[in-house]
């Protein structure tokens, strides 16, 4: 609808160009065309005359007029039924009876589909998320990111883009040696070898599973004293001295000891038992990516090289220090970036920069990145490094995932991954369900910390929004359960051939409700804002329980019953499509 009459003003506009009422060379104003705040002023509004009065010097209400006049004689098709101007210059659109009534027949026509745009008629969008470094299971603060990048992806789809989904697992950096580390040493307890265990190692109870299947698999074949796992090994935080220090230490001491392939035996046997958890948690939870890209693939396959070749050949690199810098304060960045240390080895940044070029490399047309807060720093790094390559800043997108704090009986919990102590992503699963899971993760914006309250999360009531909202298809089902029992008919053609007949103000509201559900996914998808799908499935639902409370379904009268039959169908189909997107069941009993 709002296509429709953003079509109509277009050509009002054009109109009025033509009759020479404004300036064929006038640059049109940003207008808007929204939802209005009440039914008394229409169901939607436009502020074009308003802007455009201020630059051709018209008062706001007169040109207003004049664009109704050329708009209802362009409305051949009737969606509107009234045009009016409110002060100081807005156009209310109220729609037309017989659009809003012939909801129910699109929903019908187009089902599962209703509200998605064609596959592929937009830009192709690789949508990277989680990403969470593989050296132990996901907690709940991945959780969120998971639930928002899934239901973002799924929006940018339902909306036309072709979307890959990615996982960016970082199998290269220093964290998976401190994990190879923790696995080692406690592979030595198993072992019976004495071992102090340090402060900055992983303590969680997978660790000693993972050097369990490493004993079981190699024996003792990988055994040291502890003297020589020790050897010169500086003291530990705890022993007075630098837990960074002492950890890097214990790590240069097992990769000369075990030597190269020993040591990525133990490397890989963290990882791939880690990655393997997280693919399985993340599938569990009705999240699955069509791609988890290596890290350590960068440099195997040259973009890392590729990137460094390009911002030389551009001239935003220079020496210092035996070190190769990237001029990243050219582009906005607080300081320049090292790319290649002194010692010949790329750093953290370089491979940031090699994953960013690979990415318009394999095709993408847009990078879509989701991080969790704590990464605000990359927005303008990565922004930096693609200045530098030559892309288009533009196509480069970062949105920020706040903190997710979790409360169980009105106290918080407290997480800490390297202590072990944390709650773990399939625990929340567990204990609230996949549904509420994802829901609760969405309802609020992004950038906004959200407040997980485990017990509202649990509960059947109305205050709890998923419920509510899978409540009302259920009530829906019931009615045509209830049908079968009557042993009733009802058929779709019946329903929209007696749709004229549903013309009370719960109907009313209803059919408006289901009418802009395309819209909504529109609007969800460009601003990356499930929450405003959350919300419109709440208030969607809300309509129909009072539909439901209000209207006599199952009257007695066969044509009036088939109806609003029609009418609960097509609320349940909406609701079911709404909660696909966002990853929640849509059950017909509970």
């Amino acid at each position: 609808m709002k296509d429709h009459l953003r079509e109509l003003v277009a050509q009002a506009l054009l109109d009025l160009r033509r009759e020479g009422k404004i300036p064929a060379d006038l640059e049109l104003p940003d207008y808007v065309i929204e939802r209005t705040k009440s039914r008394e002023h229409g169901d939607y509004a436009t502020n074009i005359a308003l802007l455009l009065a201020k630059r051709i010097g018209m008062n706001p209400m007169a040109l207003a007029e004049t664009l109704i006049g050329s708009m209802d004689a362009n409305d051949e098709s009737k969606h509107i039924e009234k045009v009016a101007v409110a002060k100081p210059g807005f156009i209310n659109f109220t729609i037309s009876r017989r659009c809003l009534l012939s909801t129910v027949r699109r929903v019908f026509e187009a089902g599962a589909e209703f509200g998605r745009q064609p596959a592929g008629s937009r830009e192709s969008i690789t949508v990277e998320f989680v990403s969470a470094n593989p050296n132990g299971p996901l907690h709940v603060g991945h959780g969120r990111g998971a639930a928002y990048g899934a239901t973002v992806a799924n929006l940018l789809e339902a909306a036309g883009h072709s979307v890959q989904r990615e996982y960016y697992v970082n199998d290269a950096g220093r964290q998976m040696d401190i994990l190879a580390i923790s696995v080692w040493l406690r592979y030595h307890e198993l072992c019976g070898v004495s071992v102090r265990f340090p402060d900055n190692g992983y303590k969680g109870d997978y660790v000693v599973d993972i050097a369990r299947a490493l004993r079981a698999q190699e024996g003792d074949r990988l055994r040291f004293g502890a003297l020589d796992i020790f050897e010169g090994v500086p003291h530990d935080e705890g022993q007075g001295g630098d837990k960074e220090k002492h950890v890097d230490a214990l790590i240069a001491n097992a990769r000369r000891l075990l030597g190269d392939n020993d040591y990525r035996l133990v490397f890989n046997a963290g990882l791939d038992f880690c990655l393997t958890d997280i693919r399985n948690d993340l599938h569990g939870f009705g999240v699955d990516h069509d791609s988890f890209f290596s890290e350590r693939s960068l440099s195997v396959d040259g973009y890392v090289q590729r990137a460094v070749d390009i911002l030389r050949a551009n001239g935003h690199l220079y020496e210092q220090d035996g070190a190769l810098w990237f001029r990243a304060t050219d582009f906005g960045d607080d300081k320049d970036r090292v790319v290649i240390r002194d010692n010949g080895v790329s750093t953290y940044f370089a491979s940031d920069i090699g994953y960013l070029l690979s990415k318009f490399e394999r095709g993408f047309e847009r990078a879509l990145y989701i991080f969790g807060a704590d990464h605000h720093g990359y927005i303008v790094r990565l922004k930096a490094a693609a200045k530098g390559l030559g892309l288009d800043e533009s196509k480069i997108e970062i949105q920020l995932v706040q903190f997710a704090i979790l409360y169980r009986g009105g106290e918080r919990v407290q997480m800490s991954t390297r202590a072990g102590s944390f709650v773990t992503l399939r625990e929340l699963r567990e204990e609230v369900g996949n549904d509420a899971a994802r829901f609760f993760y969405v309802m609020r914006s992004n950038d906004q910390h959200l407040d997980f309250d485990l017990d509202l999360a649990k509960s059947h009531s109305k205050e709890n929004p998923v419920y509510y909202i899978q409540y009302a298809i259920t009530r829906s089902a019931g009615l045509f359960r209830k049908l079968r029992e009557k042993q009733w008919s009802y058929n779709d053609s019946a329903a929209v051939a007696n749709r004229e007949l549903m013309d009370s103000d719960a109907e009313t509201v209803l059919l408006g409700e289901l009418m802009r559900f395309p819209e909504v996914i529109e609007s969800a998808a460009v601003n990356r804002g499930p929450q405003i799908l959350a919300n419109y499935l709440r208030e969607t639902a809300n309509a129909f329980h009072s539909f439901y409370e209000n209207c006599d379904i199952l009257s007695e009268d066969e044509a009036v019953r088939s109806a609003r039959l029609g009418l609960c169908k097509a609320t349940a189909q909406v609701l079911g499509n709404g909660l696909a997107l966002l990853g929640v069941s849509a059950p017909e009993r509970m």
